[in-house]
């Protein structure tokens, strides 16, 4: 018994002509990638407005309040001699670009 021939050789239809498949693959990536990008740097740039806004606030109210009572209660209270300086901490983002 001869093995079946497949349909298309049997019914004489041409195979299917496929365009070069490195140009449909990188516009189907291309396009979703920059979207991706484009969204993501988006929001970075917000949130990083957002922090440097918060953190302008934040050193105007202070500044109106660092008077040498106000710095050594606040060393007294947060015991910055023993635990050091929070401003200092790794986890004060407000204060990186400080």
């Amino acid at each position: 018994m001869q093995p079946s021939k497949p349909m298309r050789i049997a019914a004489g239809v041409p195979p299917p002509i496929f365009p070069r498949s490195g140009a449909v693959v990188s516009k189907r990536i291309l396009l979703p990638t920059l979207a991706w990008l484009g969204a993501a740097g988006a929001v970075g740039l917000f949130v990083s407005r957002q922090l440097h806004n918060r953190s302008d606030t934040f050193d105007h109210i202070f500044s109106q309040q660092n008077t040498p009572e106000v710095e050594e209660a606040r060393k007294r209270d947060l015991l910055v001699e023993t635990y050091g300086d929070p401003r200092n901490s790794l986890l004060n983002i407000l204060g990186w670009t400080k």
